[in-house]
């Protein structure tokens, strides 16, 4: 009778000892996020093949530093996620400490669809093999809080044409992507919004801060609306350059480049700049 009336009282003990276990382990841990943004570009679709994301946890040499993350691969159309909207790539528990860098690997199904409505592949020379790596600067996980990685996509920058190519030729032969992607730590939470008018002149829009290091510019295009947002940017003080990428037609007002100057931006918050008139 004592060794079934001690046998629930054990069975409880170790209940009890796993529960403190896992709230140990709770509180022992951090949260890292990582989300996908994007500038937009001439482009109807461009559709990343997304097939691994790891974090490098040691100094850069150190080929045993890598660890993959918890993220399910997928194909990403990147012009989905413009003007302050991004895509959650993964949301995992992650031991505190610091983070060297990420790399994406990219499988063989990337494409564009071109503002013809042709679809053409998109090559990439080492996203397949070594990855697209991106080194990470302060990005340090402490315990019970959670770190936000923002992956700030450039489409304009990143999809170069082939200077040998010309209509008729191999389609799969058009367009190479040479990613150039902005990494934001989660500190950086200002942004600045706004639309531009006409919207035809579809400007690509460029902020810029003046730094000890030097100016700081972020870029971005009004998509076909006339809106834009640019988000990650440290505080402080911002001049705002547009710059229309079309001719006005003929009998209208001609578009102009415009100087903004003196935007304040700070933490937490997108000042929003209202209407720029470009003619």
């Amino acid at each position: 009778m004592k060794v079934t009336q001690l046998m629930p009282l054990a069975a409880l003990a170790l209940l009890g000892l796993a529960s403190c276990s896992k709230s140990d382990d709770a509180a022992n841990t951090s949260k890292l996020e990582v989300r996908l943004m994007d500038a937009p570009g001439d482009f109807q679709r461009v559709v990343l093949d997304v097939r691994q994301i790891e974090v490098h946890l040691k100094e850069e040499k150190d080929p045993d530093g890598w660890k993959m993350l918890n993220f399910s691969p997928q194909a990403i159309n990147v012009l989905d996620y413009v003007n302050g909207r991004s895509a959650l790539l993964v949301s995992d528990d992650f031991a505190p400490g610091d983070l060297k860098e990420i790399r994406l690997i990219l499988g063989p199904d990337s494409y564009v669809v071109g503002r013809d409505g042709q679809q053409y592949d998109l090559k990439t020379p080492s996203g397949q093999t070594s990855g697209v790596k991106l080194k990470l600067e302060k990005a340090t996980l402490k315990q019970r809080e959670t770190f936000q990685l923002l992956l700030d996509f450039d489409v304009a920058k990143s999809i170069v044409e082939r200077g040998n190519w010309k209509p008729g030729n191999d389609k799969k032969e058009r367009y190479l992507l040479k990613p150039v992607i902005r990494v934001v730590a989660q500190d950086l939470r200002g942004g600045i919004s706004g639309t531009v008018s006409p919207a035809a002149a579809r400007p690509q829009i460029l902020a810029i801060r003046s730094s000890i290091l030097g100016p700081d510019t972020v870029s971005t295009s009004a998509d076909v609306s006339g809106a834009y947002q640019i988000g990650g940017l440290p505080a402080g003080t911002y001049r705002v350059e547009y710059f229309p990428s079309t001719t006005a037609p003929t009998g209208q007002p001609a578009y102009r480049n415009v100087v903004r100057t003196g935007i304040t931006v700070t933490n937490d918050q997108v000042t929003s700049l209202g209407t720029t008139s470009l003619n």
